[in-house]
């Protein structure tokens, strides 16, 4: 199975070279300008765009404000950007690689073995005088992805507290219940403890070493062969703490639902404190 992350010298000389590989933009970001435009703006040279919310999510509902794709509408969407089975994928945003990691959490867990987040993103690719493609995507060639039981676990509201370590990907005063921008209610799971997306990084924007992550979890108790669960808001960064845990070595399981489904059902407890 791939490492999980790949920097971008490695990924420019598969481009140069030519390798077969299916390279994926999932610009996204939350009130942020539109993905589509900032692809055709510039981009990867042969990358294929990919809506974080029509093709990585299903509609919001009671399951929360981004549930888990249809696994056949999943399928669909993979082919028709060219990802096959036995073809490398890299993903790349500009969102610090939370939508980056959202995708790779979805492949994974439909059953692609050889996924890999860029890691610095669109930033680290540009910064590097690489080149750049503008325009229009070119129409990709079908792939054959299937999507199967892959290597990533979920849990659901129903099991999520029976979880021995469950990790809140939120800032801290979103977990502590200070603020809430997004959904109706402040707080976290009861039990659940903060580790945010940005302890995963480095001030350039790339993921810390794994023995540098691997300390990061260790101090929640999250380690190798624990019983861990991530949650987020609407279970998509959440996704970018399974990305880290993985690149330290450790599995974790992702609640999809997350704080948008827990909170959708006023008779679910609610903690407020910054202690579980």
């Amino acid at each position: 199975m791939a490492r999980p992350l790949i920097d971008v010298a490695d990924l420019a000389d598969l481009v140069e070279r030519g390798d077969p590989v299916t390279i994926l933009d999932v610009r996204y970001r939350m009130g942020g300008p539109p993905g589509p435009e900032e692809f055709a703006a510039g981009h990867v040279p042969g990358a294929s765009y990919v809506d974080l919310d029509t093709d990585l999510a299903s509609p919001p509902g009671l399951r929360g404000r981004h549930p888990l794709p249809d696994s056949a509408a999943f399928e669909a969407a993979m082919r028709r950007v060219g990802v096959s089975n036995g073809r490398p994928v890299v993903v790349y945003d500009d969102w610090s690689a939370h939508a980056a990691a959202r995708c790779w959490w979805l492949l994974r867990h439909h059953g692609h073995r050889d996924v890999r987040v860029l890691d610095g993103g669109w930033a680290a690719w540009t910064a590097a005088g690489l080149p750049v493609a503008t325009g229009g995507e070119a129409e990709a060639a079908p792939g054959n992805f299937t999507a199967h039981t892959g290597d990533l676990t979920t849990v659901t509201a129903g099991n999520v507290q029976g979880v021995s370590i469950v990790i809140d990907a939120r800032a801290p005063e979103r977990y502590r219940g200070e603020v809430e921008p997004i959904d109706p209610v402040a707080g976290h799971i009861p039990g659940a403890v903060n580790v945010p997306t940005a302890r995963n990084l480095g001030p350039d924007g790339r993921f810390l070493p794994a023995a540098d992550l691997k300390a990061t979890y260790a101090e929640v108790g999250a380690v190798a062969g624990a019983d861990i669960a991530v949650y987020c808001g609407s279970g998509v960064t959440a996704a970018h703490d399974v990305l880290a845990l993985e690149v330290a070595g450790v599995a974790a399981a992702l609640y999809p639902g997350s704080w948008s489904e827990w909170v959708a059902d006023p008779g679910r407890p609610v903690a407020t404190s910054a202690r579980p």
